[in-house]
């Protein structure tokens, strides 16, 4: 566990070392995650090596120009260093956990704490930013409903802003 310190300023972003946003535990796996996508081990993550760990993903036909974009939303080389920064920012750009769960307050009126998967995927599919197939299938794989059709809106919001599932 993170020190309170370190915590407050990673949550007003006062502090410029990205290693003191996130507790420990997050920067191990995220250097488990770079690790496995640094294919070659040679310390920067590089179109081939973005291209390598997508086939071994089972996609295969990913266009240069996606990887390029991929590259390029990096301010330069992709050390470890720069692949934290980046988490670090995704993060930071997420509304805190409290206002996207009263987001979704707004669609469950009886306070069950789960949306039907049919209503949800319906708004996203038809609503503002939205979602693909592909992007609704990744979400069901990340969150899948239980037998009546309900999704646990809670957990998708602690994921959202916490970047991994809770523990129960």
């Amino acid at each position: 566990m993170a020190p309170k310190k370190a915590k407050r300023r990673a949550a007003t972003g006062d502090s410029s070392n990205v290693f003191s946003m996130f507790e420990q535990s997050q920067i191990q796996e995220y250097k488990e995650a770079f690790t496995i996508i640094d294919q070659n081990r040679d310390g920067i993550i590089s179109k081939d090596d973005l291209r390598d760990v997508l086939a071994s993903m089972g996609q295969l036909n990913v266009k240069n120009e996606e990887l390029e974009a991929m590259i390029k939303e990096a301010s330069g080389p992709i050390n470890f260093t720069v692949f934290l920064t980046m988490f670090g920012e995704k993060l930071k750009g997420a509304d805190p956990e409290d206002v996207i769960l009263s987001a979704f307050k707004v669609l469950d009126p009886e306070g069950t704490g789960t949306i039907k998967k049919q209503f949800l995927e319906e708004l996203l599919t038809t609503q503002c930013d939205r979602f693909s197939k592909d992007e609704i299938k990744n979400m069901w794989a990340a969150f899948p409903p239980d037998v009546a059709g309900n999704v646990d809106y809670k957990n998708i919001c602690y994921v959202i802003t916490h970047g991994e599932e809770k523990e129960e």
